[in-house]
């Protein structure tokens, strides 16, 4: 065939494909125009998921006649102040978006510009643009597009349900809005509204937690920590989430760069690496940075939907990412997030038994617990502070408590026989120190014990769980998790000082182990020495531990090697030890702290929560699980019905 060119209806199609993919594509390029000129409220209403109608209305500075018909020629911008590709200051700079989208639509643009006594309208159907019209419109610009791919109906055939691209346009605005917290969105499908933000006031850092809270929920807007730093003149800042809130996607992960919406591999790694110490691998932080920098140092241009950028020095940004996050979370300390006390009380709450009748599962109580009147007397009828009634008992709750109270065949008074056996076999693993009389002598006295954030430990429950008071309410804190990440953090603060002290071994222990393996351990045995462990070959298949990790005490030391060995497994030659720090001292770590099934004492239990409150990160474990749960007396006393 010869060579030949292509009428230019076809090639503004061929462009539109690249630029306008989806109705969230014309979305997200009509918005972005939008907040280029200057808008402070942009409505936007999506029919039949935008196939029929996306009509984007702003207050911006509008255009006039002659720059309408410019507006809806290719490659035409008032975006670009000069030909420099590299100083892009805008959302939006190609100039092919309104060509793009009138190819495949019936598009019409209704501006005023500010300052101007009339609007104009004009409109372009499948490619051809008609001529600027008179119109009625206010301040600012409304942009209407019907029947979007109605020129190219195999666009039209693979585009998703109604509603999955309403969903991806929304999507699309949630992030937009983000970035731009001082301006006022909405959202419709032309009925109900769907999506309702105002403009933020106040400090940029505390507007853009306003807008997260309210389009990531307030669990991420009551935990999250900000984050504000600069080097070499970039600058980040934003707000991220506790470890403890995590997802099982990256879907709440957003970063922007010069207040575009973008999905960068060197960010999202960056992410993932400052977050190492405390996530397990297949959870996701809840999270969002704002990074700011010079525009020649950054490439917006690397594709069609700008969703990806490239840095010129990505060794900078992604060492600010990683270090202010490490910072952020720092400063945190051992702070928890509050959906772990939440869903704990969401599980405390009683639940309808199985044999559920009309009644909901609750049957009337022979026990005296409702409240009658406001009586202060201890009949049947007086209240007790709360507000139950006898509907209020579940039905298998008031069986066992009346068989409890029934008087036994001994002839033992229905409580006091129970109570009088407490201490056999029921007392808790620890008691509470008693009263000491103070010194009179002492210079200082001594804070209240409850006074610390994780109060005072009460007793070990099932030598497992430190049970605190606080003065807000309890802690319950799991002590192999919460030792574990204080041996952790032990561990790597050695490190950097220096290297760990290392324990020789009265008699060295032997393990036996498949030769790959052993073969593997010993091949790191250097780099294993500079960490406190210290190991030689002793035969086929067997390693020989001399000395091990002092901040390890007694710990399990086959296992320990067997673990280390198939983390080696994993990790393969490619890295050395010092570069998956994180995996290894965290699985040493495990195997150095207190076991579940050790009973201590109350001053072990309270030097435990001491060192919580004093190491950073200590709020979960290696893993990313919690270590400590709090709930609140007020949250309590309503279980109680007591509120």
């Amino acid at each position: 065939m010869p060579i030949r060119l292509l009428p230019e209806t076809l090639v503004n199609r061929i462009a539109a494909g690249e630029v306008v993919e989806r109705p969230a594509a014309a979305v997200k390029e009509l918005v972005e125009n939008a907040i280029d000129a200057g808008a402070t409220r942009i409505d936007v209403v999506a029919r039949d998921g935008g196939k029929s109608l996306i009509a984007v209305t702003d207050d911006g500075c509008g255009m006039t006649a002659d720059e309408l018909v410019l507006a809806v020629e290719r490659h035409a911008t008032s975006k670009l102040p000069s030909d420099d590709l590299l100083d892009i200051r805008s959302l939006g700079f190609r100039g092919e978006a309104l060509p793009s989208i009138g190819a495949v639509s019936c598009l019409t643009i209704t501006s005023r510009a500010r300052d101007a006594d009339s609007a104009w309208s004009l409109t372009v159907d499948a490619g051809a643009k008609g001529a600027p019209q008179p119109a009625a419109l206010a301040q600012g610009t409304r942009i209407e597009v019907r029947d979007l791919f109605a020129a190219v109906p195999a666009r039209l055939k693979f585009l998703k349900a109604s509603r999955t691209e309403y969903d991806h346009i929304a999507d699309c605005l949630e992030r937009l809005a983000m970035a731009h917290p001082g301006v006022a969105f909405t959202l419709s499908d032309g009925g109900r509204g769907g999506l309702r933000l105002s403009a933020a006031q106040g400090d940029l850092l505390d507007a853009r937690l306003t807008r997260l809270g309210a389009l990531m929920g307030r669990d991420f807007q009551e935990n999250a920590v900000p984050v504000r730093s600069e080097r070499e003149g970039v600058a980040l800042a934003g707000w991220i989430g506790l470890p403890t809130l995590h997802r099982p996607t990256a879907k709440h992960q957003h970063l922007f760069v010069n207040g575009r919406p973008v999905r960068d591999k060197l960010m999202v790694g960056a992410v993932r690496a400052a977050y190492a110490d405390f996530l397990p691998r297949d959870r996701h932080p809840m999270l969002a940075l704002f990074l700011d920098i010079d525009p020649q140092e950054v490439d917006v241009n690397v594709h069609p939907a700008k969703a990806e950028v490239r840095f010129r020095d990505q060794g900078l940004v992604r060492g600010l990412i990683v270090g202010s996050l490490k910072h952020a979370l720092a400063e945190a300390g051992h702070r928890a997030s509050t959906t772990v006390g939440l869903a704990t009380l969401g599980a405390l709450r009683p639940e309808p038994s199985g044999d559920a009748g009309s009644d909901g599962g609750f049957a009337p109580s022979p026990l005296p617990y409702g409240r009658s009147g406001g009586g202060s007397g201890g009949g049947p009828g007086s209240g007790w502070g709360g507000s139950y009634t006898p509907a209020a008992v579940p039905r298998g709750l008031a069986e066992r408590s009346a068989a409890f109270q029934a008087p036994t065949q001994t002839g033992l008074p229905p409580l006091q026989g129970r109570l009088s056996g407490f201490g056999n076999g029921f007392a808790p693993a620890a008691r509470p120190p008693e009263y000491r009389t103070p010194d009179p002598a002492a210079h200082k006295p001594e804070p209240p014990p409850d006074s610390h954030p994780l109060g005072a430990a009460r007793a070990q429950v099932h030598t497992t769980y430190i049970v605190a008071q606080t003065r807000e309410g309890i802690v319950i804190v799991d002590q192999h998790a919460a030792h574990e990440r204080l041996v952790y953090e032990r561990m790597k603060t050695a490190l950097l000082e220096g290297g760990v002290k290392r324990q020789a071994l009265l008699i060295p222990e032997l393990i036996e182990l498949d030769e790959p393996s052993a073969n593997r351990l010993l091949a790191r045995g250097a780099e294993l020495a500079e960490l406190g462990l210290v190991i030689e070959g002793f035969g086929h298949g067997c390693v020989m531990v001399r000395e091990v990790p002092a901040l390890l005490g007694q710990s399990d030391v086959k296992n320990l090697i067997r673990d280390l060995a198939e983390e080696l497994s994993e990790l393969g030659d490619a890295l050395s030890l010092k570069e998956r720090l994180e995996e290894v001292c965290a699985t040493m770590a495990c195997h150095g702290s207190v076991r579940a099934g050790r009973t201590l004492s109350v001053d072990e239990m309270n030097a435990l929560l001491r060192q919580m409150e004093a190491t950073p990160h200590s709020g979960q474990c290696n893993h990313g699980r919690p270590t400590y749960v709090e709930l609140k007396l007020a949250d309590i006393e309503r279980l109680f019905g007591r509120r």
